[in-house]
C-alpha cells in the first residue's frame, strides 16, 4: 500500500505487539484508500468512454465539459447511494 498504516511491526511500547484497536483502525484506513482508488478508477473509465470519442493529445472544450459534468453526476450518485446504504446499516444495527 502507499504507506497508509502499513507498519505492523511498530507495536505498543516497542514490544512488537499491536493493540487490536490500532490494527482495526489501520485496516479501516487501508479499506477506505482502496475504495477511493476504485471509485476514482471507475469514474475515470466511465466518463472517458462516454465523453472522449477519439483520444488525442488534448481534450477539446466539449470533451472537458462532458467529463466535468459526468464526474459531478457520478459523485452525486455515489454520495446518494452511500448515504442510503449508511442509513440502512444504522437502522439494521438499531434493530439488533
Amino acid at each position: 500500500m502507499d504507506g497508509f498504516g502499513s507498519d505492523f511491526s511498530s507495536g505498543a511500547a516497542g514490544s512488537g505487539k499491536m493493540d487490536p484497536g490500532t490494527i482495526m483502525e489501520q485496516v479501516k484506513v487501508q479499506i477506505a484508500v482502496a475504495n477511493a482508488q476504485e471509485l476514482l478508477q471507475r469514474m475515470t473509465d466511465k466518463c472517458f468512454k462516454k465523453c472522449v470519442g477519439k483520444p488525442g493529445g488534448s481534450l477539446d472544450n466539449s470533451e472537458q465539459k462532458c467529463i466535468a459534468m459526468c464526474m459531478d453526476r457520478y459523485m452525486d450518485a455515489w454520495n446518494t447511494v452511500s448515504r442510503a446504504y449508511n442509513s440502512r446499516l444504522q437502522r439494521e444495527r438499531a434493530r439488533i
